[in-house]
Parts: structure tokens; C-alpha cells; sequence
């Protein structure tokens, strides 16, 4: 017997008294829920994904949408999704694939933490009025300067200082590499952190020529498939960032599906025109954090020592001691991605179930550095799911030197986080490398909207910084009496070293 059809998950409309049959929708529409009879649209909701680029680009809004017109019944344990996932499975006998970060409704930590303000005793500061210090150097600092003081007064630095990158914002944009994302979204994102002063990573696919201009604010990605990498592609970074896990999916590798694969994917990546772009799940070389060390020197003795090197881990439960290993290494900084990072196809299972929320996971790394006595070794970036400043400045309190963005600044460019970015059809150009799908991002457009939100998130986080009468990112790093718990458990606020409000 059949398994028969699953209730609609959207019900699309369309309000035939303001249609004026442009069409647009016809045009717009890239999983084809839109076709047209005679000089009817018919619409096809079962297609529907959620994306609304067809209800953004209606000039009339005449579209509408609907989650779940006709549900289940409902249940406390067999929710909707999971027996969605059965029947799938049941007919597919495939994994699940997925995209975006955990959309389990964990409860956000961000969300039971408040911010200070200062108020009478201790004056807050007007960032309108006077200067706030948002600058950051991301790398190794020296525990301790030495100085030689000449007869006519100069001061000479004796110590010897490690490359920094340096920020005039502690934002940066997070790793997406081209392939999984379009040529033109990688663009917009490169040219908008060289409107801001900051940083973008490449991802693990290579460096595409047309970025070549933009190679003073990337940071250029090796992972287990070494794809793209060579001497041109590490010496044109600012900062080399070897990816050991990801938030979305940790403990497994990845796979860009051959269909994505076309020239200009194949020549960037130095992989075969359509063949499955396969990232195995561990480093073939690394088994150690000893093997690890020695791809950090590895790569900086490539570089003749003048590039910072990061880590990228995945927000498990033995990150913290992970991290404390990677500081006694030659690396410079190490990234510690949440569960709620972001990806282009991950299974569902991994996305949903595995890791650690990135507000424990920093806690945590920031305190065992210091417990070690080793946290001026190695800067700390905190990625997967921030949404907003207070996320930003709530990650600097709990001990972060800066953040990776990813999300965040595909929204900027228009994705309406449907999830479906595995299938190479995302209608906004992003996710995609349909010609006629990347020809609708325009990369001047698009990086003006991401700049804009880098500086207004900027902004923002100096407006919370001078409410709290701080007036420089140091003075919240991992300043975490600045924070209270509200409605978080004894157990959790001990990992945050937080205290709960009140106190």
C-alpha cells in the first residue's frame, strides 16, 4: 500500500482581485510552485519552501502564505516533523539532509542573559560625545613587554610581537565558501568587510580570481580536502584558518554535490569539472594535538611566519581542554563554532542532536585558558548563531575576543532562512550556482546591505559598551560581571561563571 501523500507544510494563495497577471511570480519562482494555464496562474503549494522571494517581488501583494493549513493531530511526542521524517525515510531508506543551524527550540542562553548599565555612582558614557575603542587584534599578545629606554628619552620595544590581524570592528563574516554559496554572494560579502575594515573567510573552496582584489580581508580556509590550496592560495590571505570541525555537523566531514561542481567551481577548488567534492570527517595527517601543532607550523613556516594561523572547532563537550592544547601550539587564535552554526547541507540528525550551545562553549574555553594561565596565547572568535549586537556583546563579556557572522549576512542579502540551500535552487542567488539564479544578486547592492548592518551592529554595540561605562572593547572582554542570569539553572550560570539577577 502507498504511503499516500503528507498534510501541505505551506498553502501559497493568491488574492485574484489584486493580481494584475504580471507574472512575476511565474519568473520569480525557482522551485516552480507557479505555472501558467491559459491566463490563470495555478499554484502548486506542495513546492513551496517558505523562501517568499515570489511575496517580495509581487507589486500588488497579492501573495500569501500559510504554515501548516491542514496538521496532524496533534501529539506531544509524534510531532509533525517526526513522522515527516519516518515517511521520508520510509520511502527514501536516505539520510535527511538540512540546512541552516539547529532549529531545535533548545532555549537561547543569549535570551537569559541581561546586560548592565551604570546609573549615578558610576557614570555611563556618551558614545556620541566621546571616543569608544572598538579596534581588535586577533592573534597571540605577549605576557609581559620588554623595553629599552635610550639617554634622549625614545622607548624601544624589545619584545618580539606575533602578526595580529587587526579590526576596527570585532564582526567579522564567517567562513562560506564559494561552491556552497555563488561567486556574486562571495563578492558582496568581500567587498562589504572592505567597506567596514574587517574579515571574511573563504571557506574550503578555493579563492576565486574575482576576489583576488579583496585578498587583504580574507582569511583562506584549509580542511581535510585541502581543496584549492597551494602556495598562491595561502600566501594571498591575511590569516590561514585550519577548519578541524563545524558547528553544524560535528564529527563528520562534508559534501558539495558534483552538480554544483561547474568550470568555475572545478578550477577554484583544483578538483574534476561535476565530481562530488568529498571533505573527509578527520585530517588524514592529524591524530594529535601534536599532529596539529605541526600543520600550524607547517603552515606558517609556508608562509615565512608572517601570517596569523586559526583553529576552527566544533562546540562539543571537550572543547574547552581542545582549545587549551591549541593555545600551547604555534596558532594564533581558535574558533569555536556552536550548534546553531550554520551550513548549506547538513544531515539532520547531526544539525538537530549533536554539540553545544556557543554561550557555554566560550565560557568555558575562556575559563580553562585562564585556569592554565595561558589565555594571552590565543585569541578566541565565537561563531554559530549570533543574531544581534547584544549577541555580540554578550559573546565579548563571556569571553570572546570577536565573532564570525554567517547567517546574519545572508539575510542582509535577502535568504528568508527556508533551509533549503543543499539544492542548489535558492531563488535570491545565494545559494546557488544557477547562472540565471546568481545574475539576480547584485554584489554592489548586496554589499552596501551587509555593510550596513556590520556598521549598525557596530553602533549598537558602543551604545550597550557606554551604558555600561565602558569606553573600549578590552574592558568587556570576558568581563563577565557585567552579565546576569535570568531564568537560567545553578548548573548552567556555574559553566557561564555568571551571576543570576539580583545578586
Amino acid at each position: 500500500m502507498s504511503l499516500g501523500s503528507v498534510p501541505l507544510k505551506y498553502k501559497v494563495s493568491i488574492d485574484r482581485e489584486q493580481c494584475m497577471h504580471c507574472m512575476r511570480c511565474i519568473d520569480n519562482c525557482s522551485y516552480g510552485v507557479f505555472h501558467r494555464e491559459d491566463d490563470r496562474i495555478i499554484i502548486d503549494s506542495r513546492k513551496c519552501t517558505a523562501c517568499h522571494h515570489c511575496i517580495s517581488m509581487c507589486p500588488r501583494d497579492a501573495i500569501t502564505l500559510k504554515e501548516r493549513p491542514v496538521d496532524y493531530r496533534s501529539h506531544p511526542l509524534w510531532t509533525a516533523e517526526a513522522r515527516e521524517d519516518i515517511i521520508n525515510q520510509a520511502r527514501s531508506g536516505k539520510i535527511i539532509l538540512s540546512g541552516m543551524g539547529n532549529a531545535k527550540p533548545y532555549p537561547v542562553i543569549f535570551d537569559r542573559l541581561v546586560l548592565d548599565a551604570c546609573q549615578v555612582t558610576n557614570p555611563s558614557i556618551d558614545p556620541l560625545r566621546e571616543p569608544m575603542e572598538l579596534r581588535t587584534y586577533l592573534g597571540k599578545k605577549p605576557s609581559r613587554l620588554e623595553i629599552n629606554k635610550k639617554d634622549n628619552g625614545d622607548v624601544e620595544l624589545l619584545t618580539k610581537l606575533t602578526p595580529n590581524l587587526k579590526l576596527d570592528t570585532p564582526i567579522m563574516i564567517g567562513h562560506m565558501s564559494y561552491g556552497a554559496i555563488s561567486l556574486n554572494a562571495q563578492l558582496s560579502l568581500a567587498k562589504a568587510v572592505e567597506k567596514t575594515g574587517t574579515f571574511m573567510g573563504t571557506g574550503e573552496g578555493g579563492l576565486h580570481e574575482a576576489i583576488y582584489p579583496y585578498q587583504k580581508n580574507m582569511i583562506v580556509q584549509v580542511a581535510s580536502g585541502r581543496f584549492g590550496v597551494d602556495i598562491n592560495y595561502l600566501e594571498r590571505g591575511a590569516a590561514i584558518e585550519i577548519k578541524i570541525g563545524q558547528g553544524a555537523k560535528p564529527g563528520i566531514g562534508g559534501h558539495l554535490p558534483g552538480e554544483k561542481v561547474c568550470q568555475d567551481v572545478s578550477c577554484t577548488r583544483m578538483i574534476p569539472l561535476g565530481s562530488d567534492a568529498i571533505s573527509p570527517a578527520p585530517h588524514h595527517d592529524i591524530y594529535s594535538i601534536e599532529d596539529l601543532a605541526q600543520l600550524v607550523r607547517s603552515l606558517k613556516e609556508a608562509t615565512e611566519w608572517k601570517k596569523p594561523v586559526f583553529v576552527k572547532i566544533a562546540a562539543v563537550h571537550n572543547a574547552a581542554a581542545i582549545a587549551a592544547g591549541i593555545a600551547r601550539s604555534s596558532a594564533d587564535a581558535v574558533v569555536i563554532d556552536g550548534f546553531r552554526g550554520g551550513s548549506g547541507a547538513t544531515p539532520k540528525v547531526f544539525r538537530d542532536n549533536v554539540g553545544i550551545p556557543i554561550e557555554a562553549a566560550v565560557a568555558s574555553v575562556d575559563q580553562k585558558l585562564k585556569d592554565q594561565g595561558i589565555r594571552n596565547k590565543i585569541s578566541v572568535i565565537a561563531s554559530g548563531g549570533i543574531r544581534n549586537s547584544a549577541d555580540i556583546a554578550k559573546s565579548i563579556a563571556l569571553g570572546a575576543d570577536a565573532v564570525y557572522i554567517g547567517t546574519g549576512a545572508l539575510i542582509a542579502m535577502g535568504c528568508r532562512v527556508c533551509g533549503q540551500c543543499y539544492r542548489g535552487m535558492c531563488p535570491w542567488g545565494i545559494a546557488t550556482q544557477r547562472p540565471d539564479l546568481v545574475e539576480r544578486l547584485d554584489p554592489e547592492v548586496e554589499s552596501e546591505h551587509v555593510a550596513n548592518l556590520i556598521r549598525s551592529w557596530t553602533l549598537e554595540l558602543s551604545e550597550l559598551m557606554g551604558a555600561a561605562g565602558i569606553n573600549s572593547i578590552e574592558s568587556l572582554r570576558s568581563n563577565r560581571s557585567r552579565l546576569r542570569g535570568y531564568m537560567l539553572d545553578e548548573g548552567t550560570l556555574d559553566v557561564l561563571q555568571v551571576k543570576p539577577v539580583g545578586a
